[in-house]
């Protein structure tokens, strides 16, 4: 698919690595449960069916998650005519359009490609921003859509979640049922659950490394197909304010899907948290849309 999306072809370039990456990350893994375990044809069929499931039905479980619900233009017409209008100018397929009845207010792109793509808002969302600031979201999240990587990010994504179940499992077999087997086998589970930590940690970084890049070239192929970096950087401003006051327990539902979303689903972070965030700091974001507020020489990159 090609639109008028400003292509980037450093995040291009940085997906094609993470997944290779990942892919020999992904080999290794599955050689080693098939070494430890010695059933290669249970440990590939597990294996290919949880990623099929990933990969095709992506959306579906994150709508499903999410408390999303797909709604027809008469039923949310303002919505509708906005995604109409970014995907004439961006030359585009136009997406499947969501609303989730929460007030987090977030917004994200799911879906396999282009033409099984699906953009959810929340009502939290649409409440608290003006029709221009929801615009620069959603030129922002169409921009996840036309750049491919939201199904590059769930497909990345699946190696973390195989190696954290791998990780669970292996913890309570042993918890469990530790007594009624030998030596041996508690060193297998052991060994099995070492693995897996590795790769989930090494899958953890890698993830998070491309995902804080794909946020800022989101953020830039947005501002420009609208022209308005200033309503994005509000846009920004408000959701990460008012999630910030969001009780903790109510932002942990929705954290398994910090990478998909507009901005992350946390309170202010650390340092050591910022390093391992899926987003780069509210700071940071700001600070390159007043570089292209500058670039299409227009007002400053902040909030009005």
């Amino acid at each position: 698919m090609r639109s008028r999306f400003e292509p980037d072809r450093q995040l291009t370039a940085r997906m094609a690595l993470t997944m290779f990456l990942l892919g020999l990350v992904y080999v290794a893994f599955i050689a080693a449960l098939i070494v430890l375990l010695k059933s290669t044809v249970l440990v590939v069929v597990i294996a290919v069916a949880l990623l099929g499931a990933q990969y095709w039905y992506s959306d579906r479980i994150a709508l499903y998650a999410m408390h999303g619900r797909l709604v027809t233009p008469e039923e949310e017409p303002a919505l509708h005519g906005i995604i109409d209008r970014l995907c004439a100018t961006a030359d585009m397929p136009k997406p499947r359009v969501a609303v989730s009845h929460m007030d987090l207010p977030n917004a994200f792109a799911t879906g396999r490609n282009a033409d099984h793509a699906v953009v959810c808002v929340t009502t939290g969302l649409q409440r608290r921003l003006t029709v221009e600031e929801l615009e620069g979201v959603l030129a922002h999240e169409l921009s996840h859509v036309a750049h491919r990587d939201v199904a590059v990010i769930t497909i990345a994504s699946f190696l973390g979640v195989i190696a954290g179940l791998v990780v669970r499992f292996a913890f309570y077999s042993q918890l469990f049922g530790g007594r009624g087997r030998d030596q041996n086998t508690a060193v297998v589970f052991m060994a099995v659950m070492g693995v897996s930590a590795l790769v989930y940690a090494i899958s953890f970084v890698l993830i998070r490394a491309l995902s804080r890049y794909r946020e800022l070239a989101a953020d830039r192929a947005g501002a420009m197909l609208t022209g308005k970096p200033s309503a994005l950087a509000s846009a920004l401003t408000k959701v990460s304010g008012d999630i910030a006051r969001i009780p903790t327990e109510d932002l942990r539902t929705a954290q398994a899907f910090n990478a998909f979303f507009f901005t992350p689903a946390r309170g202010p972070g650390t340092v050591v948290a910022n390093l391992f965030s899926t987003h780069p700091t509210l700071e940071r974001r700001l600070e390159a849309l007043a570089a292209i507020a500058a670039e299409l020489g227009g007002p400053g990159g902040g909030p009005p």
